[in-house]
């Protein structure tokens, strides 16, 4: 596999053997010559919009304030100590989204979202750990990076965000644009912007087992058939009427345990959870759409491409597209999987695909999951 000078010269292969989940790696000059995508004032503006997740964290006079956007305005940027989030900006910027999609050797069901940290001088979230690993890059001005592979990751009560109780660094960097930095997840951080500076951090998907187990009940709530109602025709008298019988208990737990779990339904509640839209995202449908056959003719000559907004997974015969789910022949899912793969189809696969995959594509289109290229 192709070495990467994104991750310093290493291929995927060996990242993920030496580094994955195991140590940090500062990657110098990872984008050479970087420069950020948006501006200072294009950041502000998208931070107010109602769509787009932001935060605005203060650290004046000693106390720690964090209020959720849409941020209407922004302290002065002469004022030291205040930091700006904007998540999911890969959602709303071409150039973000063209960012993230070079970290696709990661699979897109673990791959997140890009966020932009703009930070005045002194600016930072406080030291703190992560629960999912994270690529930092350095994106205007300096950041210095405090970094510790602790195991005391208590936090201290009463704040609006988890800082760390004991941070114990063990190493020390200063990032300059271009340089990137990867942590594995618990591993304990501190940035703090040296002037004002932009770093963007692109995050990976890393649901607790708890959210994954609740949400797979209720979607396998719909799918489970167990026939037949209780009864107890040996019923005998009983001289404690409260008590909830060891046969009672003995016959539902015998029913209750024919509910099974098949890898398929595994994969069809996954795909859909994993490719669900956030509760932030929505759709923009074309202003005027064309009609089935004119989309099909444009799209035979120019090709489509999916919305930066839409993921699109699959596994084995089951295509998942923004939380639905569907299956698809063996000709079908080829042309849908590279689709998903590729995040667009050129002209000649849209004239070879079938009826079926063709009407598929128009009605994502007039949804505005995709779009003509």
């Amino acid at each position: 596999m192709k070495k990467l000078t994104l991750l310093g010269g290493l291929t995927p292969a060996q990242f993920f053997r030496d580094y994955w989940h195991k140590k940090p790696l500062l990657i110098r000059q990872a984008i050479p010559g970087f420069t950020p995508l948006l501006s200072r004032q294009e950041l502000f503006a998208l931070a107010q919009q109602h769509d787009v997740e932001s935060r605005l964290l203060t650290h004046f006079d000693g106390q720690y304030k964090l209020e959720n956007g849409p941020i209407a305005a922004v302290p002065d940027i002469r004022r030291k100590n205040w930091t700006l989030l904007v998540q999911s900006v890969n959602l709303h910027h071409a150039a973000a989204d063209a960012l993230l999609r070079q970290f696709r050797f990661i699979p897109d069901a673990r791959l997140d979202d890009l966020m932009i940290s703009y930070a005045s001088d002194g600016g930072g979230v406080g030291p703190h750990f992560d629960s999912y690993d994270v690529f930092l890059l350095q994106a205007h001005g300096q950041r210095r990076w405090r970094i510790g592979a602790q195991n005391d990751l208590a936090i201290i009560d009463g704040l609006p965000l988890k800082i760390l109780r004991d941070f114990q660094p063990e190493q020390e960097f200063v990032l300059e644009p271009g340089d990137m930095l990867y942590l594995p997840p618990h591993y304990a951080h501190d940035g703090v912007a040296l002037g004002e500076c932009m770093t963007y951090s692109i995050g990976f998907r890393a649901p607790a087992y708890q959210e994954l187990g609740e949400a797979f009940l209720q979607f396998m709530a719909d799918s489970i058939d167990l026939p037949g109602r209780y009864a107890d025709p040996d019923l005998k008298p009983t001289a404690h009427p409260a008590e909830i019988s060891r046969a009672m208990l003995a016959r539902v737990s015998e029913e209750l345990i024919k509910v099974q779990f098949t890898e398929d339904d595994m994969a069809l509640f996954l795909g859909g959870y994993l490719s669900e839209p956030k509760a932030c995202v929505t759709f923009t449908p074309p202003a005027r759409p064309l009609s089935a056959e004119k989309f099909i003719q444009a799209a035979v000559k120019r090709g489509i491409m999916l919305s930066r907004k839409t993921q699109m997974l699959y596994r084995g015969k089951h295509i998942f597209i923004n939380g639905e789910s569907f299956s698809a022949a063996r000709t079908d899912k080829a042309t849908l999987d590279l689709l998903a793969d590729n995040r667009a189809l050129d002209g000649k696969d849209v004239a070879t695909a079938s009826i079926d995959v063709q009407e598929a594509l128009h009605l994502w289109y007039q949804d505005g999951w995709l779009s003509l290229a």
